[in-house]
């Protein structure tokens, strides 16, 4: 029988002993055996913090999300070899495409919001702060990758996913990974870092594995380090009070099972398409992965007046999935991850049978085809029914992590949102409505107890990805029993494996540290303008001070006629006693173009290809007719792109800094202008 290995310290080591023995879902036979015994967890984390680290690190943005990218494509070619292995944790193919493409799918979207970031290895957090009134004296916020490592602790449940959708926050960030999932499916995810170590995409010490026990694991970590941790709530409170986590202040993000819930509005009836949604939905997250999903429906909501129409089309609906060997095309549910999953199942459920009853589903019996149901991990859909929820508290408590959930009757909206806050903090809720009142007053009223709320009705219905489906550009966490962390969440994510440091000190030191161009440092002024530079001439500071212009009677009458923009105070005849204006002042968007004219050097083809948006555009004082402005022009930030075809212009972005200037050299508009610029040699 194979040994799983473990991929620590640049190579792939075999634990001590035979260890952990790891079996098929499907048929019940061994299949590999797991352990970490006698592996030097010191020395995979010190090797983590002194490879891994710094060449994360020396990278920037760009070139992280560009090797997730390339990761990414990498592992799609090698999709047979795991959807063969996936089959073995007893997942269909639909719930395989969930935990393997849709981990890779993470990998993209991260590679993707490279765009969000510098080409810097660290980056600016939020606005700048002027300290004083000569602007000689400023503040900021830094954000620096962590000098240690990312050390996940996952669930079996999605031995892919799991692993990807964190790999690829940490890895953007520029900080390195020590990956631990949980041993029953290991054998999986050993599989695909095979193949990611196999790949040398990443740089050495950017990821490792452990198949099998953490041991004394955390014993090693620091301060530098962060942990995640996605499982059971009592594990996960565990580890979070590890003496070495709480003397050194490490960071702990918990993503806990959680007793998600769905609520069927009162606007809702058997007559409307929201009520099939409901229906489908239901099915779908009870049945998913063997309804082994930290976001799975546990609790059901539905107006008393409709628990019987609706235990009826539960029970259709059930009746209507076909279980058995997920190799078979005709099966839509396979089987839990293991025997110990099958009997932790059924014990939970024999806990909610005090106060619940089954009233679809056996807890001794279960259909399956093309498969043998009891060497096999299978067990039937369990949908029970509470008919006294507010009374009853192991519904709100006990959770059975298998395809299992609670139907129960709620007298109105208000009692529906305090039931579901009896589950003390979801990861995620659904309503199902086609009332705006309704999503408004549950959202608001359920809010604080999520950490997603997924309104669901006819006209999100083709896209909705679903109750159970976390996004990796929205946090995945939730208060509470869900852990009171948050994972993934775009640019959020990312900032939690960076250190947030303050820095103070003038615009110039401010714009040299940051490469990024501070209102009131000094520019960079020489003869050629910048407009004829390519983007690899161009430097941060290159600026140029325009000539002045006056603002005439004319050019804003004839604007009015050209834009159609009657709007009282830039028309001559108007009263303006009574108004904030003195007299006819100019449009904003007029002094912006006529700033335009001032700055763009427009006579001959230039590297610049084109402008393509104004972002924190302000007017910040008004110009009258006689009054002139000129422009402070400014390159701010410089962001490459990458070609999306061979024929693409090689090009990078160009943030312009305009500052608009009356007279007095007060300020009368301001705006960052994008260009796009092209790079050396184009034709």
């Amino acid at each position: 029988m194979r040994q799983l290995e473990n991929y620590i310290l640049g190579r792939w080591i075999k634990g001590d002993g035979e260890g952990q023995t790891l079996f098929h879902a499907v048929n019940g036979e061994a299949i590999a055996t797991a352990s970490t015994r006698g592996l030097d967890f010191a020395a995979a984390l010190h090797y983590a913090r002194q490879k891994g680290n710094p060449a994360l690190r020396k990278m920037s943005f760009q070139e992280r999300g560009l090797m997730l990218r390339a990761l990414a494509l990498h592992l799609r070619e090698h999709l047979a070899k795991f959807y063969e292995i996936s089959y073995q944790t007893g997942a269909t193919k639909a719930d395989s495409w969930v935990d393997i493409e849709g981990g890779i799918g993470n990998l993209f979207a991260y590679a993707s919001l490279r765009r969000k970031f510098p080409d810097q290895p660290y980056c600016l957090d939020g606005e700048y702060h002027s300290l004083g009134k000569a602007n000689t004296f400023m503040g900021h916020h830094l954000l620096i990758p962590k000098e240690g490592v990312a050390i996940h602790i996952n669930a079996y449940n999605f031995p892919v996913w799991g692993m990807l959708e964190k790999i690829a926050v940490n890895l953007l960030a520029g900080v390195p990974a020590v990956v631990k999932p949980a041993t029953v499916t290991s054998y999986l995810t050993e599989v695909v870092v095979r193949e990611i170590a196999a790949s040398g995409i990443l740089p050495e010490g950017a990821l490792q594995l452990i198949c099998g026990s953490a041991n004394n694991l955390l014993d090693f970590v620091d301060a530098q380090d962060i942990i995640t941790f996605t499982g059971s709530a009592t594990t996960g409170q565990m580890l979070k009070a590890h003496p070495k986590v709480l003397s050194e202040n490490v960071p702990f993000t918990m993503e806990a099972d959680s007793l998600n819930s769905i609520v069927l509005a009162e606007d809702v009836d058997p007559s409307m398409p929201e009520w099939d949604l409901f229906i489908k939905e239901v099915r779908r997250e009870m049945t998913t992965k063997c309804g082994q999903k930290c976001t799975a429906i546990r609790r059901i909501f539905v107006p008393e007046n409709k628990i019987e129409d609706v235990q009826i089309a539960l029970g259709k609906a059930l009746s209507e999935t076909i279980i058995g060997n997920p190799l078979n095309e005709k099966v839509r549910m396979g089987s839990l991850a293991g025997q110990t999953q099958r009997k932790e199942v059924k014990e939970q459920v024999q806990k909610l049978l005090a106060t619940s009853q089954i009233i679809y589903g056996s807890m001794d019996s279960v259909s399956v085809l093309d498969a043998d149901a009891e060497k096999g991990s299978f067990i039937s859909p369990l949908l029970l029914l509470n008919q006294q929820p507010m009374s009853s508290s192991a519904v709100h408590e006990v959770e059975a992590f298998g395809p299992v959930s609670t139907l129960m009757p709620y007298s109105s909206l208000e009692e529906a949102i305090a039931m579901v806050k009896l589950g003390k903090g979801s990861l995620v809720s659904s309503i199902v409505t086609n009332d705006p009142t309704i999503a408004t007053t549950y959202t608001i009223g359920a809010g604080t107890y999520h950490g997603r709320i997924l309104i669901l009705n006819r006209t999100c219905a083709k896209e909705n990805t679903g109750h159970g489906s976390p996004l990796p550009l929205l946090v995945h966490g939730g208060p509470g029993r869900a852990g009171g962390g948050e994972e993934m969440g775009g640019v959020r994510g990312v900032k939690h494996y960076m250190q947030r440091v303050a820095i103070q000190g003038s615009p110039d030191m401010i714009t040299a540290i940051s490469k990024v161009y501070q209102p009131g440092a000094t520019g960079i002024i020489d003869e050629v303008h910048p407009f004829k530079k390519y983007y690899e001439e161009l430097e941060v500071g290159n600026q140029i001070i325009t000539a002045k212009r006056v603002i005439t009677k004319t050019d804003i009458d004839a604007f009015v006629d050209l834009s159609g923009d009657h709007f009282y105070a830039h028309l001559s005849e108007t009263d303006f006693k009574g108004t904030m204006f003195e007299k006819q002042v100019a449009h904003g968007y007029f002094i912006m173009s006529a700033a335009a004219g001032l700055f763009v050097d427009s006579y001959e083809k230039n590297p610049v290809l084109l402008n393509y948006g104004i972002d924190e555009l302000r007017f910040t004082k008004p110009v009258y007719v006689g009054d002139s402005i000129q422009v402070r022009f400014t390159c701010k930030e410089k962001i490459p792109q990458t070609k999306k075809e061979i024929s693409d212009i090689d090009k990078g972005i160009v943030k312009w800094l305009v500052e608009i200037l009356d007279s007095e050299n007060e300020m009368v508009g301001v705006a960052t202008i994008l260009t796009m610029v092209a790079r050396l040699n184009q034709e």
